[in-house]
């Protein structure tokens, strides 16, 4: 990301927080550049298993090319992907946590190097898109349906 992109993806996340210049500090001052964000104002995140996200991101590339932010946890065994707000509190599906309005969000400073917190694998774009619900339910089934069918070619139950 240039200069101008990160001020403005730290923009539109500071925006979320109750006290924006709080959230800036955090990230100044936190040895792993992370800030808690609350979730359901802006947005809400659905955390996904790496595996899966992964294929799901790949498939929402395909078919958008840049889908909204998305977040790798540590060692990548979740990604979140953030959604419009109240999004976490209708969304059904085993595996798949939400969350939403009251709960928290580890979130790097889009601008850092990946560290042992996590770190984006698609930066906010600084304009608040996010990733729709409908297309997301979409490229899960197929990545499902994809990862499924390559595992009974490899001779392994699905």
């Amino acid at each position: 990301m240039q200069g101008s992109d990160v001020k403005a993806a730290v923009e539109w996340l500071v925006s979320a927080a109750g006290d924006p210049q709080a959230c800036r500090w955090e990230w100044e001052r936190s040895p792993d550049g992370v800030a808690l964000l609350p979730a359901g104002r802006h947005w809400d995140v659905l955390v996904l298993p790496g595996g899966l996200g992964r294929a799901a991101l790949a498939v929402l590339r395909r078919l958008r090319g840049r889908p909204g932010p998305v977040l790798a946890g540590p060692g990548g065994t979740r990604l979140g992907f953030f959604v419009p707000a109240g999004t976490a509190s209708h969304w059904l599906a085993t595996g798949v946590r939400g969350a939403g309005r009251g709960s928290w969000v580890v979130v790097p400073h889009p601008g850092r190097a990946p560290g042992a917190a996590g770190h984006w694998l698609v930066p906010p774009d600084g304009r608040g898109t996010l990733t729709d619900p409908a297309v997301l339910e979409l490229a899960l089934h197929e990545a499902a349906a994809a990862r499924a069918a390559g595992e009974r070619a490899a001779g392994r139950p699905a």
